[in-house]
Formats: C-alpha cells, sequence, structure tokens
C-alpha cells in the first residue's frame, strides 16, 4: 500500500550526531515538526531552530516552500534564519580581520536565500553593507599593500552580499546615496585586475540604472563611457558581458534628448570597432548573454533613426528641398539655364521632368513623397548618403532607368522609399529590445552608418531583382515582395560583415528565388481536385491526431523555461512536463538549465490537468498585465501563455521561442479537448497531407484523376453468373 501523499521519508543531519531517519506529516505545523526534531536531540529552545536543505543551496524550509521537500531528501537542523541573520550581523562588524572576511562569506553564501535575507534586511543590514561600502574599507587601505589579497577577497564577498540581497526586490534602489553610488563607480577603475569585484560594481550599476530614474541620473555623472571602454578590451567575456550590459541601461534610460548625444560618444569612442575586435572576432564563441547584449545594443542603436522615421517632411521648408535639389544635381549635373525671361518656367519644366525620372510619384512637388510615416524623412536620408557615397552607383541607376521604356523603368524615388519601410519593419526600428531574444547580426558592426550601407546594398538588390523580372509599374508590389524574401533569406545566414551580406544576395537571384518557391511548393503542393479534397477530408482526423500525440510526447519530455527578472544574467530556470499517463503536470524550480530530460520526483510541485479551467495567451496573460517595458515588448507577449485553474490559481509561462510556444498551446489545448490552432499545426497540418497524399498516389503516376467518379453500371438482366456456395 502506497504511504500517504502528506507524510515525507527525510534524513535530518545535526552536527556531531547520527542522521535520524523520519517521516514527516506535512498536515503539521512547522514548529511542531522542528520541536519533535530538537527534543529527539535534548535540545531546548526549539524556536531558535530551524531546517534546511543539506544540498549546496542550503535554504531554509519554511511553511511556504515545505511542499517542495521529496521523499529521500536530506535535511539539516540548523539556527533559525533570524538568530543566524543576528549572528552575522554582528560577526561581519568584528575588529578581527580573519572573523570579519570569514563573516562575509557566509554572509554571501546566505544572502541567496530569500527567508534570510528577510530576517537580515530587516536588521537593517542594507545599510550596514553599504556603510561598509562608503567607509568601513577605509580603514584598511593602509593595509592594502600588506595585505591586498584579503582586502580584495572582503570588498568581493561584500558586494556578493549586497547583490544577492537586491536580487530578492525587498529593498527600493532609491533608497542608496550619491557616496555608495560613487564608491561603486570607483571600484570599476580601481579595481580593474580584480575580477570578482569589477563584476559585481558593473552589477550593482546597471541595476541601479535600470530600477530608478534618479540613480540613473547619478550614475551618469559618475560613471563615463570612457572608464567602461577598457574593460571591453580584456579578454574576460564576463566582464565584457557587464559591461556592454551598464552601456545598454545608460542608452535605454536617457531621456530622447540625450540619446543622441550618447551616440555620438560611443561613435567618438570607437565603441563599434572594439565590440567588433575584441568580441565579435574574439577567437571564442559568443555565450547566450553576450549574444543578448549585442542585439540590445543593435536594437537601442537602430532606434535612433524612428525620430527621423516619424518625422515628416515640410514641404515649405527650404532645408529639407534642397536635399531634393541636391539629388538632382548629382543625377544630372544640369548645366546653369540662361537668364532670360523665360528661364524660370523652362527650369520648372525640366525640374518637373527629372523628377520623373528621379522616380518620384509627386513630379511637380516631391516634398509631398515624404509626408507619410514611416518611413518620413529616413528615406531622404537614405537617398541622399546612397547618392553621395555611392555616386557611381545611384547615377547610373537613375540613368539606366530614365532611358528605359516607361512601364519598364524602376522608380528610384518610390523604391527608395518603399524599402525603407521595409528595412524599418525587418529590422523592428522603435521597438523595445526582447527581454529573451540573442538575434544580433555581426555585420551590423563593421561600419559606423550600417543602417544607411544597409539600404545602398539593398535598393542596388532591388533595381538588379526589377530587371530580371522584367517588371512594370504594376509589379511593383510583387517585386517588393521578392526583394524582402532575398533580403530575409540573407539574414538568416548571419553574414558577419556587409560584403559577405552583399554576395549572399549575389546568390540570390530571381531565378533562384523561383526555385526555391518551386521547390517548396512541391514539397507542399496542393491538389485542388474533387477526389483529392475528399482524399484529403478523410485522412485529415488521422493525421490531427497524429500531431496531437506528438505535441503531447514533447509536453510528457517537458521543456526548461526561464523566469525573468530584472537583472537577467542571474538566470532561474524552471522546469514542467506531463506525466505519461497525461494526468498530471510536474513542475518545479531549477539551480541550472539542464542538460536533458528532468525527472518527475525531482519536480516538487503538481497540478492535476482535471483542475486546469482555461489556457489564456498573450495579453490575456495575468503576468503580461503588469506595467513595465518588458511586458509591453511585442515579442514577449508572443512568447506568454498561462494556466488557469481552481482558487484563482495561475501557472504562467513564457516560452524559450516561438516553436516551444506552438507546442505547449497545442498540447494544452489538446488536454483540454479543443483544437489546436497554432501556425505550426497548420504547417504540420499541410506537410503532412501533403506527403500522405502522394504516397497513397504514387501507383496513379501519370494517370489522369477524374474529377466525377465512374458511373456505376447498370443491373445486369440477371444474375445466372453469381456460384452459390449453399
Amino acid at each position: 500500500m502506497p504511504p500517504p501523499a502528506d507524510i515525507v521519508k527525510v534524513a535530518i543531519e545535526w552536527p556531531g550526531a547520527f542522521p535520524k531517519l523520519m517521516e514527516i506529516d506535512q498536515k503539521k505545523p512547522l514548529s511542531a515538526i522542528i520541536k519533535e526534531v530538537c527534543d529527539g536531540w535534548s535540545l531546548v529552545n526549539h524556536e531558535c531552530y530551524a531546517l534546511q536543505h543539506a544540498d549546496s543551496s542550503n535554504f531554509y524550509i519554511t511553511e511556504k516552500n515545505r511542499n517542495e521537500i521529496k521523499n529521500g531528501a536530506i535535511l539539516r537542523l540548523t539556527t533559525s534564519p533570524a538568530q543566524n541573520a543576528q549572528q552575522l550581523h554582528e560577526r561581519i562588524q568584528s575588529s578581527s580581520m580573519d572573523a570579519k572576511l570569514e563573516a562575509l562569506k557566509d554572509l554571501a553564501s546566505y544572502s541567496r536565500d530569500v527567508t534570510f535575507a528577510q530576517e537580515f534586511i530587516n536588521l537593517d543590514g542594507i545599510s550596514l553593507l553599504t556603510q561598509m561600502v562608503e567607509s568601513g574599507t577605509e580603514r584598511y587601505q593602509k593595509l592594502q599593500k600588506i595585505m591586498k589579497p584579503c582586502f580584495g577577497d572582503m570588498l568581493s564577498f561584500t558586494l556578493t552580499a549586497f547583490v544577492e540581497l537586491m536580487d530578492h526586490g525587498i529593498v527600493s534602489w532609491d533608497t542608496f546615496s550619491v557616496a555608495f553610488i560613487k564608491k561603486i563607480a570607483s571600484y570599476v577603475n580601481k579595481f580593474a585586475a580584480d575580477i570578482s569585484i569589477l563584476q559585481r560594481s558593473l552589477a550593482i550599476l546597471e541595476s541601479m540604472v535600470l530600477n530608478s530614474h534618479e540613480l540613473y541620473q547619478k550614475v551618469a555623472q559618475e560613471i563615463t563611457i570612457g572608464q567602461l571602454i577598457p574593460h571591453l578590451q580584456g579578454t574576460d567575456q564576463e566582464i565584457q558581458t557587464y559591461t556592454i550590459a551598464v552601456i545598454n541601461a545608460l542608452f535605454l534610460k536617457a531621456p530622447d534628448d540625450k540619446r543622441q548625444e550618447m551616440a555620438n560618444i560611443l561613435s567618438q569612442k570607437q565603441l563599434r570597432a572594439i565590440i567588433l575586435t575584441h568580441v565579435i572576432r574574439a577567437q571564442r564563441a559568443i555565450n547566450n548573454e553576450m549574444a543578448h547584449q549585442l542585439y540590445v545594443l543593435q536594437v537601442l542603436t537602430f532606434n535612433l533613426l524612428e525620430d527621423r522615421m516619424m518625422t515628416k517632411m515640410d514641404p515649405q521648408d527650404q532645408a529639407q528641398r534642397d536635399i531634393i535639389f541636391e539629388l538632382r544635381r548629382i543625377a544630372f549635373d544640369a548645366e546653369s539655364e540662361p537668364n532670360n525671361s523665360g528661364s524660370i518656367e523652362k527650369r520648372k519644366s525640366m525640374y518637373t521632368r527629372d523628377y520623373k525620372k528621379l522616380g518620384f510619384i509627386n513630379h511637380v512637388n516631391p516634398a509631398m513623397d515624404f509626408t507619410q510615416t514611416p518611413p518620413g524623412m529616413l528615406a531622404l536620408d537614405n537617398m541622399l548618403y546612397f547618392a553621395k557615397h555611392h555616386q557611381d552607383a545611384y547615377i547610373r541607376i537613375v540613368l539606366e532607368n530614365s532611358s528605359r521604356e516607361d512601364k519598364h523603368e524602376c522608380p528610384f524615388g518610390r523604391s527608395s522609399i518603399e524599402l525603407t519601410k521595409m528595412l524599418c519593419e525587418i529590422l523592428k526600428v522603435g521597438e523595445l529590445p526582447s527581454e529573451t531574444c540573442n538575434d544580433f547580426h555581426p555585420m551590423f558592426f563593421t561600419h559606423d552608418r550600417s543602417f544607411e550601407e544597409f539600404f545602398c546594398i539593398c535598393i542596388q538588390l532591388l533595381n538588379k531583382t526589377w530587371k530580371e523580372m522584367r517588371a512594370t509599374s504594376e509589379d511593383f508590389n510583387k517585386v517588393m515582395q521578392v526583394v524582402k524574401e532575398q533580403i530575409m533569406r540573407a539574414l538568416t545566414t548571419k553574414p558577419s560583415s556587409l560584403d559577405q551580406f552583399k554576395s549572399k544576395l549575389q546568390n540570390l537571384s530571381y531565378t533562384e528565388i523561383l526555385k526555391i518557391r518551386q521547390s517548396e511548393r512541391m514539397n507542399q503542393e496542393d491538389f485542388q481536385s474533387r477526389p483529392i479534397l475528399e482524399l484529403k477530408e478523410k485522412i485529415q482526423p488521422e493525421i490531427l491526431e497524429l500531431i496531437k500525440q506528438q505535441r503531447l510526447n514533447r509536453l510528457v519530455e517537458g521543456t526548461c523555461f526561464r523566469k525573468l527578472n530584472s537583472r537577467r544574467r542571474q538566470d532561474k530556470f524552471w522546469y514542467c512536463r506531463l506525466s505519461p499517463n497525461h494526468k498530471v503536470l510536474h513542475y518545479g524550480d531549477l539551480e541550472e538549465s539542464p542538460q536533458g530530460e528532468v525527472p518527475h520526483d525531482s519536480l516538487q510541485d503538481k497540478l492535476p490537468v482535471a483542475d486546469i479551467k482555461a489556457v489564456v495567451t498573450g495579453k490575456d496573460c495575468p503576468h503580461m498585465k503588469e506595467k513595465g517595458a518588458l511586458k509591453q515588448n511585442k515579442e514577449v507577449l508572443e512568447l506568454a501563455f498561462s494556466i488557469l485553474y481552481d482558487s484563482n490559481g495561475q501557472l504562467n509561462f513564457i516560452a524559450p521561442d516561438k516553436h516551444e510556444y506552438c507546442i505547449w498551446t497545442d498540447g494544452l489545448n489538446a488536454l483540454l479537448g479543443k483544437d489546436m490552432m497554432s501556425d505550426l499545426t497548420r504547417n504540420d497540418l499541410d506537410t503532412l497531407l501533403s506527403m500522405e497524399i502522394k504516397l497513397r498516389l504514387l501507383d496513379l503516376e501519370n494517370i489522369q484523376i477524374p474529377d466525377a467518379p465512374p458511373p456505376i453500371p447498370k443491373e445486369p438482366s440477371n444474375y445466372d453468373f453469381v456460384y452459390d456456395c449453399n
């Protein structure tokens, strides 16, 4: 007979004594269980003791997390968190250097536990640590030369404890003084050789900037880009990651009017070139966190274009009109007109003719073409950049098209405007960076004007594709679709430079795109004849059942999800999987991202499938209704889903990618008896149906299948040919 669900068998350790085997009744108060344990070892004052996990975490067991205790777990009887916090509070103020160092080391370890952290913070422990950072270390300035390792370790443990305590979100970041910020900022320079101090100092600065507008202003005054740059030129990728994270935080929180100024400083300090040389082209793999920070920097850099993208052209602004005149001058190099009475009219007529050759929609007043946002003035900026920096290519495109027949000319002006709009959509200009994306493109770090260069390559591609398609003005949208496909396919290969991107596009000619499309069409061929459609209807339920089983099997394997927090680098993971009988969801927290499947018995929490009331996605999720930059992010919204169950309970997910999102939402809907509606299901259904139909039609190759079934023959006049077995 299986043991009751509320009884957990554990071993409990106590220093100097043999471990005790014990059955814990989860219905009994925790204090009663601790008293029973203390009585067994004849320990008085049981309220001064607590239980904690005897593994590497050493986390305290409380009424809130006691359900995480598993059968066979090893626990340890130890001093209560309140008493432990009080002792450490006193020990870190010891006059003995060795005792103080040991106490700070213990504090750094214990601070990871939220139960201990709450007790230590209640003793005003954060203030004590900040005072030690601000002034306490001054006492040991004279000892640095003779006790440098000890001093470095002490400061490292102090900062580690501070970071861990603040990560619990119990104390507001707004409470810290300028003196503390100055001290942390000074460590970024003073302890460049001490990796642990530098790492924690950078982490504190990043959190300050991200969590408090007031602290952002103070940090921005204390730390300069020039002080951060040298840390990117080292060889430690973790320090480089933290450094870029601080730069990103400063960039993200800067007021709109300060961002361009900061971008100019980054350009002056050669940040892009330094990142390219010491990070992207360094002889080592780029880890996920570094890839994320590079992606964030890429997004923030492109978002500087948003202002121009959303600015309409003022047709009355002479400076803006002069740009259009400059485009015309470069293209046609018009000779000065003679000053006669008819010259003004002639000039207007000539300008109108030239603007038509330049491909503007409004020949009389091309400024009107730039009143739509997006792309606004950004399109005109791109055109001028192309005309000035790639003058030969610009003149060739304009003159080439002006000499073609009207119906086959590629309108440069209209093309540039639509292409700029398309590139902004591809690069998501103006959107906040995703908290989960690592999709940076190395080629954008190879040039100071990477977006403009990107445009220059793509406008030449558009002109080339237009010629290959022998397109007319009616085909404009078709050409744009092909060009977008060419760009997207080239970007997926992650070219390392703009030249490599250009080379990839050369191989993706219109002919090649047609071949790819034809191949894909053949693989997903959709037969439309009536017999085939009837066959599809007949076998579709089988295919859907196959997809359903695959989804449920994937849920049984489980997935590791990441808990999003304000400091992304300290990733916390949790795992969720379905039981093999499809009746229970098992889930629980993990120390680190797992390699392979996580066993059911190591996941502490359970949710019966029968208790699930609904599955909601996107903005309907409880964790997406909170305010904040992360919650408003489009990409995170697209990966969010929640399970709602009894008593207003909820289990919130953010999928690692779109594929896992589809797998889980499909699987959960299948468990609830609902239709699987994801894009992945539609694609799988199309692919599997196509394959199954092709297999069934193999024997009918080169045979015309009639649209209607053959007629049923008339009944014979007699049935004498029938043999009666009786």
